[in-house]
């Protein structure tokens, strides 16, 4: 069975995100939340967009006052579209997330990502699942030395990432075909361009999960659309 992953893009406030989280109570059991900073991405999202870390509710999740929106309902990953994902792993651990996505294009030195891939703590490892992403621009070759210390990957449906309603790139079939061909048992993420029309051919060329972001929310019957997807 597919995996279907709801994805909350935008929002510029807190209440904005756990408005759109709370419209997929009962439709999904999986979200993931995009974080942009306007550095790696040209787009901002909260807490980026109200002062960073210093933001009021960031601060009140980083006190353990309060968690995610809707934190006990669903499983989140994070989509770090940022350029301190890194830097700052620490305080994005707090947030709780299920799992963590970093995107290749925004480290400066690969060769420092993997050693840091390499010290994460067992313990972490236990809890939380660790996946790359990556724009359809980037040769595969680049993403190989990766795949033993990661999860999954997750394959970015075009190069314009950080934006909602964007198309997929048809190259992204070939490249899920390879990853497919190459690691038969990697679990493969296809974000951006996912539609009625292209989920099928996704699924066939070898993703396991799809992240619906526009096709979920424009949908008047959000869990008719997430069985179909799902029976893939």
């Amino acid at each position: 069975m597919t995996e279907i992953i709801a994805s909350v893009l935008p929002f510029k406030t807190f209440e904005e995100l756990k408005n759109k989280i709370g419209a997929l109570r009962g439709v999904v059991s999986a979200i993931q939340i995009d974080f942009c900073d306007g550095i790696f991405v040209p787009s901002q999202t909260w807490p980026f967009t109200s002062g960073g870390f210093e933001d009021y509710e960031f601060q009140k999740i980083m006190n353990e006052k309060q968690g995610l929106p809707f934190w006990d309902e669903f499983d989140f990953e994070l989509d770090l579209m940022v350029a301190d994902a890194v830097e700052n792993f620490d305080i994005y651990m707090k947030l709780g997330a299920r799992r963590m996505i970093f995107h290749l294009e925004a480290m400066e030195s690969l060769e420092d990502f993997r050693n840091f891939l390499e010290g994460i703590d067992l313990y972490v490892r236990d809890n939380v699942q660790f996946g790359v992403a990556f724009k359809p621009g980037m040769p595969l070759e680049k993403v190989f030395p990766f795949i033993s210390l990661i999860d999954f990957v997750q394959c970015m449906g075009n190069d314009k990432i950080g934006i909602s309603g964007v198309t997929l790139d048809e190259k992204v079939y070939d490249r899920i075909k390879l990853l497919r061909e190459k690691y038969p048992d990697l679990p493969i993420e296809v974000d951006i361009g996912i539609t009625e029309q292209t989920a099928p051919k996704l699924v066939s060329a070898g993703a396991t999960k799809l992240i619906t972001g526009s096709v979920l929310f424009n949908s008047y019957d959000k869990i008719g659309l997430v069985e179909r997807f799902q029976n893939l």
